[in-house]
Protein backbone atom coordinates (compact mmCIF):
# COMPACT_ATOMS: atom_id res chain seq x y z
CA UNK A 1 0.00 0.00 0.00
CA UNK A 2 1.05 3.55 -0.82
CA UNK A 3 -0.27 5.79 1.96
CA UNK A 4 -0.47 9.59 2.11
CA UNK A 5 -1.00 11.24 5.52
CA UNK A 6 -2.22 14.85 5.65
CA UNK A 7 -1.04 17.06 8.53
CA UNK A 8 2.05 18.18 10.42
CA UNK A 9 1.54 17.56 14.15
CA UNK A 10 2.20 14.99 16.83
CA UNK A 11 -0.92 13.07 15.89
CA UNK A 12 0.32 12.74 12.31
CA UNK A 13 3.78 11.63 13.47
CA UNK A 14 2.11 8.94 15.59
CA UNK A 15 0.00 7.84 12.61
CA UNK A 16 3.06 7.78 10.33
CA UNK A 17 5.07 5.81 12.90
CA UNK A 18 2.38 3.12 13.15
CA UNK A 19 1.93 3.00 9.38
CA UNK A 20 5.70 2.70 8.89
CA UNK A 21 5.69 -0.32 11.21
CA UNK A 22 2.94 -1.99 9.16
CA UNK A 23 4.44 -4.46 6.66
CA UNK A 24 1.56 -3.78 4.28
CA UNK A 25 2.83 -0.23 3.70
CA UNK A 26 5.36 -0.02 0.86
CA UNK A 27 5.46 3.79 0.49
CA UNK A 28 4.69 6.44 3.11
CA UNK A 29 4.13 10.10 2.22
CA UNK A 30 3.09 13.08 4.36
CA UNK A 31 1.97 16.60 3.49
CA UNK A 32 3.34 18.86 4.80
CA UNK A 33 4.81 16.86 7.73
CA UNK A 34 7.49 18.01 10.18
CA UNK A 35 11.15 17.36 11.00
CA UNK A 36 10.41 14.07 12.78
CA UNK A 37 8.07 12.73 10.12
CA UNK A 38 10.75 13.51 7.53
CA UNK A 39 12.81 10.66 8.99
CA UNK A 40 10.20 8.03 8.08
CA UNK A 41 8.16 9.47 5.20
CA UNK A 42 8.57 11.50 2.02
CA UNK A 43 7.34 15.04 2.65
CA UNK A 44 5.36 17.21 0.24
CA UNK A 45 5.16 20.95 0.84
CA UNK A 46 1.52 21.73 0.09
CA UNK A 47 -1.28 23.36 2.04
CA UNK A 48 -3.25 20.65 3.85
CA UNK A 49 -6.45 22.74 3.58
CA UNK A 50 -6.37 22.95 -0.24
CA UNK A 51 -8.71 20.12 -1.34
CA UNK A 52 -7.81 20.25 -5.03
CA UNK A 53 -4.06 20.25 -4.35
CA UNK A 54 -4.28 17.36 -1.89
CA UNK A 55 -6.38 15.30 -4.30
CA UNK A 56 -3.95 16.09 -7.13
CA UNK A 57 -1.01 14.96 -4.97
CA UNK A 58 -2.77 11.73 -3.98
CA UNK A 59 -3.48 10.99 -7.63
CA UNK A 60 0.09 11.72 -8.72
CA UNK A 61 1.44 9.40 -6.00
CA UNK A 62 -1.05 6.70 -7.01
CA UNK A 63 -1.98 6.50 -3.34
CA UNK A 64 -3.96 3.49 -2.19
CA UNK A 65 -5.10 5.32 0.93
CA UNK A 66 -5.19 8.93 2.15
CA UNK A 67 -5.39 9.57 5.90
CA UNK A 68 -6.49 13.09 6.86
CA UNK A 69 -5.20 13.99 10.32
CA UNK A 70 -6.33 17.50 11.40
CA UNK A 71 -9.83 18.97 11.57
CA UNK A 72 -9.30 22.03 9.36
CA UNK A 73 -8.63 20.01 6.15
CA UNK A 74 -11.63 17.80 6.92
CA UNK A 75 -13.98 20.77 7.37
CA UNK A 76 -12.50 22.27 4.17
CA UNK A 77 -13.61 19.18 2.24
CA UNK A 78 -10.28 17.48 1.58
CA UNK A 79 -11.76 14.01 2.05
CA UNK A 80 -14.50 14.80 -0.49
CA UNK A 81 -11.95 15.89 -3.09
CA UNK A 82 -9.82 12.78 -2.59
CA UNK A 83 -12.81 10.43 -2.83
CA UNK A 84 -13.96 12.24 -5.98
CA UNK A 85 -10.72 10.98 -7.57
CA UNK A 86 -11.70 7.41 -6.69
CA UNK A 87 -9.04 7.13 -3.96
CA UNK A 88 -10.00 5.59 -0.59
CA UNK A 89 -9.81 8.23 2.15
CA UNK A 90 -9.93 7.91 5.93
CA UNK A 91 -11.79 10.96 7.17
CA UNK A 92 -15.35 12.31 7.12
CA UNK A 93 -16.82 14.53 4.42
CA UNK A 94 -16.80 18.28 4.93
CA UNK A 95 -20.47 18.24 5.95
CA UNK A 96 -20.05 15.31 8.37
CA UNK A 97 -16.93 16.94 9.84
CA UNK A 98 -19.17 19.76 11.09
CA UNK A 99 -19.67 17.46 14.09
CA UNK A 100 -16.47 19.25 15.15
CA UNK A 101 -16.66 22.32 12.93
CA UNK A 102 -19.76 23.60 14.74
CA UNK A 103 -20.48 22.98 18.42
CA UNK A 104 -24.10 24.00 17.75
CA UNK A 105 -24.45 21.38 14.99
CA UNK A 106 -22.93 18.73 17.27
CA UNK A 107 -25.41 19.58 20.03
CA UNK A 108 -28.28 19.37 17.55
CA UNK A 109 -27.13 15.91 16.43
CA UNK A 110 -26.68 14.74 20.03
CA UNK A 111 -30.11 15.94 21.07
CA UNK A 112 -31.77 14.35 18.04
CA UNK A 113 -29.96 11.05 18.69
CA UNK A 114 -30.75 11.03 22.41
CA UNK A 115 -27.07 11.15 23.37
CA UNK A 116 -26.38 12.02 27.04
CA UNK A 117 -24.73 15.46 27.16
CA UNK A 118 -24.78 18.74 29.05
CA UNK A 119 -27.75 21.08 28.73
CA UNK A 120 -26.75 24.01 26.55
CA UNK A 121 -27.72 27.24 24.81
CA UNK A 122 -26.35 28.64 21.54
CA UNK A 123 -25.73 32.38 21.87
CA UNK A 124 -24.89 35.13 19.36
CA UNK A 125 -25.41 38.25 21.51
CA UNK A 126 -24.20 39.47 24.88
CA UNK A 127 -27.76 39.40 26.20
CA UNK A 128 -28.19 35.75 25.21
CA UNK A 129 -24.83 34.88 26.78
CA UNK A 130 -25.70 36.65 30.04
CA UNK A 131 -29.00 34.79 30.24
CA UNK A 132 -27.38 31.39 29.57
CA UNK A 133 -24.59 31.97 32.07
CA UNK A 134 -27.16 32.97 34.66
CA UNK A 135 -29.22 29.86 33.91
CA UNK A 136 -26.39 27.35 34.29
CA UNK A 137 -24.27 29.13 36.92
CA UNK A 138 -20.62 28.59 37.80
CA UNK A 139 -18.34 26.99 36.81
CA UNK A 140 -19.11 28.66 33.48
CA UNK A 141 -18.45 26.70 30.27
CA UNK A 142 -18.20 28.81 27.10
CA UNK A 143 -17.29 27.19 23.77
CA UNK A 144 -16.46 28.92 20.51
CA UNK A 145 -18.90 27.46 17.97
CA UNK A 146 -16.21 27.14 15.28
CA UNK A 147 -12.80 25.50 15.00
CA UNK A 148 -10.29 26.81 17.55
CA UNK A 149 -7.46 24.23 17.55
CA UNK A 150 -8.53 22.83 20.90
CA UNK A 151 -8.27 26.22 22.62
CA UNK A 152 -11.75 27.67 22.06
CA UNK A 153 -13.19 26.56 25.40
CA UNK A 154 -13.14 28.58 28.60
CA UNK A 155 -14.10 26.96 31.92
CA UNK A 156 -14.06 29.52 34.73
CA UNK A 157 -15.72 30.74 37.93
CA UNK A 158 -15.18 34.32 36.74
CA UNK A 159 -18.37 35.66 35.12
CA UNK A 160 -16.48 38.54 33.51
CA UNK A 161 -13.97 36.20 31.87
CA UNK A 162 -16.81 33.99 30.61
CA UNK A 163 -18.59 36.98 29.07
CA UNK A 164 -15.38 38.30 27.53
CA UNK A 165 -14.80 34.96 25.78
CA UNK A 166 -18.40 34.88 24.56
CA UNK A 167 -18.06 38.38 23.10
CA UNK A 168 -14.72 37.53 21.44
CA UNK A 169 -16.45 34.77 19.44
CA UNK A 170 -19.05 35.25 16.73
CA UNK A 171 -21.24 32.52 18.21
CA UNK A 172 -20.80 30.37 21.31
CA UNK A 173 -22.33 27.36 22.98
CA UNK A 174 -22.78 27.88 26.72
CA UNK A 175 -23.53 24.79 28.74
CA UNK A 176 -23.78 23.36 32.21
CA UNK A 177 -20.54 22.14 33.78
CA UNK A 178 -20.11 18.37 33.82
CA UNK A 179 -18.31 17.15 36.91
CA UNK A 180 -16.25 13.96 37.05
CA UNK A 181 -13.10 12.56 35.42
CA UNK A 182 -12.71 13.08 31.69
CA UNK A 183 -12.05 10.26 29.22
CA UNK A 184 -11.32 10.22 25.48
CA UNK A 185 -12.64 7.40 23.33
CA UNK A 186 -11.97 7.04 19.59
CA UNK A 187 -14.46 5.11 17.46
CA UNK A 188 -13.37 3.97 14.00
CA UNK A 189 -16.30 4.25 11.57
CA UNK A 190 -16.94 3.18 7.98
CA UNK A 191 -20.33 4.83 7.49
CA UNK A 192 -22.37 2.10 9.18
CA UNK A 193 -20.08 -0.02 11.39
CA UNK A 194 -18.13 1.45 14.33
CA UNK A 195 -15.40 -0.07 16.53
CA UNK A 196 -13.97 1.44 19.73
CA UNK A 197 -10.27 1.90 20.38
CA UNK A 198 -8.86 1.70 23.91
CA UNK A 199 -9.90 4.71 26.04
CA UNK A 200 -7.30 7.25 27.16
CA UNK A 201 -7.14 10.30 29.39
CA UNK A 202 -5.50 13.60 28.50
CA UNK A 203 -4.51 16.67 30.50
CA UNK A 204 -5.81 19.94 29.07
CA UNK A 205 -4.51 22.60 31.47
CA UNK A 206 -1.08 24.08 30.88
CA UNK A 207 0.43 23.55 34.33
CA UNK A 208 0.69 21.00 37.13
CA UNK A 209 -2.37 20.39 39.25
CA UNK A 210 -4.66 21.33 36.35
CA UNK A 211 -3.75 25.00 36.71
CA UNK A 212 -3.48 27.58 33.95
CA UNK A 213 -5.29 28.01 30.63
CA UNK A 214 -6.71 25.26 28.45
CA UNK A 215 -4.34 23.92 25.81
CA UNK A 216 -4.50 21.42 22.98
CA UNK A 217 -3.31 18.80 25.51
CA UNK A 218 -0.19 18.49 27.67
CA UNK A 219 -0.03 14.71 28.07
CA UNK A 220 -2.02 11.48 28.06
CA UNK A 221 -1.98 7.86 29.16
CA UNK A 222 -3.68 4.52 28.46
CA UNK A 223 -5.12 2.16 29.62
CA UNK A 224 -7.27 3.54 32.43
CA UNK A 225 -7.17 1.03 35.30
CA UNK A 226 -9.78 3.01 37.25
CA UNK A 227 -12.39 3.22 34.48
CA UNK A 228 -15.47 0.94 34.51
CA UNK A 229 -14.80 -2.27 32.56
CA UNK A 230 -17.93 -1.83 30.43
CA UNK A 231 -17.19 1.83 29.63
CA UNK A 232 -16.39 1.33 25.95
CA UNK A 233 -19.42 -0.86 25.35
CA UNK A 234 -21.69 1.63 27.11
CA UNK A 235 -20.34 4.59 25.15
CA UNK A 236 -20.66 2.75 21.85
CA UNK A 237 -24.26 1.78 22.72
CA UNK A 238 -25.42 5.14 24.12
CA UNK A 239 -23.31 7.58 22.10
CA UNK A 240 -21.47 6.34 19.01
CA UNK A 241 -24.04 4.08 17.37
CA UNK A 242 -26.93 6.56 17.81
CA UNK A 243 -24.75 9.41 16.51
CA UNK A 244 -23.56 7.50 13.44
CA UNK A 245 -27.16 6.45 12.73
CA UNK A 246 -28.41 10.04 13.10
CA UNK A 247 -25.75 11.34 10.70
CA UNK A 248 -26.51 8.58 8.19
CA UNK A 249 -30.21 9.47 8.43
CA UNK A 250 -29.30 13.03 7.49
CA UNK A 251 -27.45 11.81 4.42
CA UNK A 252 -24.05 12.25 6.11
CA UNK A 253 -22.50 8.79 6.42
CA UNK A 254 -19.59 9.09 8.84
CA UNK A 255 -16.29 7.66 7.64
CA UNK A 256 -13.18 8.08 9.78
CA UNK A 257 -12.67 8.43 13.50
CA UNK A 258 -15.27 9.92 15.82
CA UNK A 259 -13.56 11.33 18.90
CA UNK A 260 -15.84 11.26 21.93
CA UNK A 261 -14.78 13.49 24.83
CA UNK A 262 -16.59 12.27 27.95
CA UNK A 263 -17.20 13.25 31.54
CA UNK A 264 -17.89 10.31 33.83
CA UNK A 265 -20.56 11.97 35.95
CA UNK A 266 -22.51 10.56 38.89
CA UNK A 267 -25.35 9.99 36.40
CA UNK A 268 -23.16 8.10 33.93
CA UNK A 269 -20.98 9.08 30.95
CA UNK A 270 -21.97 12.32 29.22
CA UNK A 271 -20.49 13.82 26.06
CA UNK A 272 -18.44 16.98 26.47
CA UNK A 273 -17.57 17.26 22.79
CA UNK A 274 -17.17 15.42 19.52
CA UNK A 275 -14.14 15.77 17.26
CA UNK A 276 -13.90 14.59 13.67
CA UNK A 277 -10.33 13.29 14.00
CA UNK A 278 -7.91 11.55 16.35
CA UNK A 279 -7.18 13.49 19.54
CA UNK A 280 -3.72 14.82 20.24
CA UNK A 281 -1.91 13.66 22.44
CA UNK A 282 -4.19 10.66 23.17
CA UNK A 283 -3.44 9.21 19.72
CA UNK A 284 0.22 8.93 20.66
CA UNK A 285 -0.48 6.52 23.53
CA UNK A 286 -3.41 4.62 22.00
CA UNK A 287 -1.47 3.79 18.82
CA UNK A 288 1.57 2.84 20.90
CA UNK A 289 -0.51 0.08 22.51
CA UNK A 290 -2.46 -0.97 19.38
CA UNK A 291 -1.08 -4.23 18.03
CA UNK A 292 -3.47 -4.59 15.08
CA UNK A 293 -1.71 -3.28 11.92
CA UNK A 294 -3.01 0.21 11.25
CA UNK A 295 -3.05 0.49 7.45
CA UNK A 296 -5.54 -2.31 6.85
CA UNK A 297 -7.75 -1.02 9.63
CA UNK A 298 -7.94 2.51 8.20
CA UNK A 299 -8.43 1.17 4.67
CA UNK A 300 -11.35 -0.95 5.90
CA UNK A 301 -12.94 2.22 7.29
CA UNK A 302 -12.38 4.02 4.00
CA UNK A 303 -13.91 1.22 1.92
CA UNK A 304 -16.86 0.21 4.12
CA UNK A 305 -15.37 -3.12 5.16
CA UNK A 306 -14.82 -2.57 8.88
CA UNK A 307 -17.30 -5.30 9.83
CA UNK A 308 -15.04 -7.87 8.14
CA UNK A 309 -12.04 -7.03 10.32
CA UNK A 310 -10.98 -9.30 13.23
CA UNK A 311 -11.24 -7.94 16.80
CA UNK A 312 -8.57 -5.40 17.70
CA UNK A 313 -5.56 -6.52 19.74
CA UNK A 314 -3.33 -4.50 22.07
CA UNK A 315 0.12 -4.83 23.54
CA UNK A 316 0.31 -5.53 27.26
CA UNK A 317 1.26 -2.72 29.62
CA UNK A 318 0.83 1.04 29.61
CA UNK A 319 1.89 4.09 27.61
CA UNK A 320 2.35 7.65 28.87
CA UNK A 321 2.92 10.74 26.69
CA UNK A 322 4.36 14.01 28.00
CA UNK A 323 4.16 17.14 25.85
CA UNK A 324 7.06 19.59 25.78
CA UNK A 325 5.74 23.04 24.92
CA UNK A 326 7.50 26.17 23.70
CA UNK A 327 8.10 29.20 25.88
CA UNK A 328 4.91 31.26 26.27
CA UNK A 329 2.56 28.46 25.12
CA UNK A 330 -0.43 28.60 24.79
CA UNK A 331 -0.56 32.42 24.58
CA UNK A 332 2.11 33.37 22.01
CA UNK A 333 4.66 30.55 21.72
CA UNK A 334 8.26 31.40 20.88
CA UNK A 335 9.52 29.67 17.72
CA UNK A 336 12.87 29.03 16.10
CA UNK A 337 14.79 27.59 19.08
CA UNK A 338 17.08 24.60 18.56
CA UNK A 339 15.88 21.25 19.95
CA UNK A 340 18.35 18.54 21.01
CA UNK A 341 18.51 15.31 23.00
CA UNK A 342 15.91 13.54 20.89
CA UNK A 343 17.52 10.09 20.69
CA UNK A 344 15.16 7.31 21.86
CA UNK A 345 15.87 5.15 24.89
CA UNK A 346 15.01 1.48 25.33
CA UNK A 347 11.50 2.26 26.57
CA UNK A 348 10.74 5.78 25.27
CA UNK A 349 10.79 7.75 22.02
CA UNK A 350 9.95 11.23 20.71
CA UNK A 351 7.13 12.24 18.41
CA UNK A 352 7.46 15.66 16.77
CA UNK A 353 4.54 18.08 16.84
CA UNK A 354 5.81 21.61 16.13
CA UNK A 355 9.26 21.22 14.56
CA UNK A 356 10.99 22.07 11.30
CA UNK A 357 14.46 21.83 9.80
CA UNK A 358 16.67 24.92 9.63
CA UNK A 359 20.03 24.35 7.91
CA UNK A 360 20.09 20.77 9.17
CA UNK A 361 19.08 21.67 12.73
CA UNK A 362 15.76 20.76 14.29
CA UNK A 363 14.02 23.90 15.57
CA UNK A 364 10.71 24.63 17.24
CA UNK A 365 7.95 25.86 14.93
CA UNK A 366 4.80 25.51 17.03
CA UNK A 367 3.38 25.71 20.53
CA UNK A 368 3.44 22.03 21.41
CA UNK A 369 6.84 21.04 20.11
CA UNK A 370 7.27 17.39 21.09
CA UNK A 371 5.51 14.47 22.75
CA UNK A 372 7.65 11.94 24.58
CA UNK A 373 6.07 8.48 24.75
CA UNK A 374 7.19 6.02 27.40
CA UNK A 375 5.94 2.46 27.81
CA UNK A 376 6.22 -0.21 30.48
CA UNK A 377 4.45 -3.14 32.11
CA UNK A 378 2.43 -0.73 34.27
CA UNK A 379 1.50 2.94 34.40
CA UNK A 380 4.20 3.97 36.87
CA UNK A 381 7.04 2.39 34.88
CA UNK A 382 5.74 3.89 31.63
CA UNK A 383 5.60 7.27 33.35
CA UNK A 384 9.15 6.90 34.67
CA UNK A 385 10.49 5.98 31.22
CA UNK A 386 8.76 8.97 29.61
CA UNK A 387 10.13 11.48 32.10
CA UNK A 388 13.65 10.05 31.93
CA UNK A 389 13.72 10.96 28.24
CA UNK A 390 11.97 14.31 28.82
CA UNK A 391 14.82 15.26 31.16
CA UNK A 392 17.39 14.67 28.37
CA UNK A 393 15.73 17.01 25.89
CA UNK A 394 16.94 20.59 25.62
CA UNK A 395 14.75 23.42 24.31
CA UNK A 396 15.33 26.92 25.62
CA UNK A 397 12.38 28.28 27.60
CA UNK A 398 10.29 25.14 27.20
CA UNK A 399 7.88 23.84 29.82
CA UNK A 400 6.04 20.60 30.53
CA UNK A 401 3.79 19.20 33.20
CA UNK A 402 5.41 16.93 35.80
CA UNK A 403 2.18 15.24 36.91
CA UNK A 404 1.01 13.42 33.78
CA UNK A 405 -0.50 10.02 34.72
CA UNK A 406 0.38 10.51 38.39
Amino acid sequence: MRVLVIGSGGREHALCRSLKLDPQVSELHCAPGNAGIAEIATLHDISPTDPARVAELAESLRADLVVVGPEAPLVAGVADAVRAKGIPCFGPSGRAAMIEGSKAFAKDVMNAAGVPTARSRTCSTREEAEAALGEFGAPYVVKDDGLAAGKGVVVTDDLGQALDHAQACERVVIEEFLDGPEVSLFALCDGSTAVALQPAQDFKRAYDGDEGPNTGGMGAYTPLPWAPKELSEQVMREVVHPTVAELAGRGLPYNGVLYVGLALTSKGPKVIEFNARFGDPETQVVLDRLETPLAGLLLACATGELADQPPLSYREGSAVAVVIAAENYPADPVKGDVVSGLEPTEHAYVLHAGTSLDEGRIVSSGGRVLAVVGSGPDQESARTHAYELVDRIELRGSHHRTDIAR
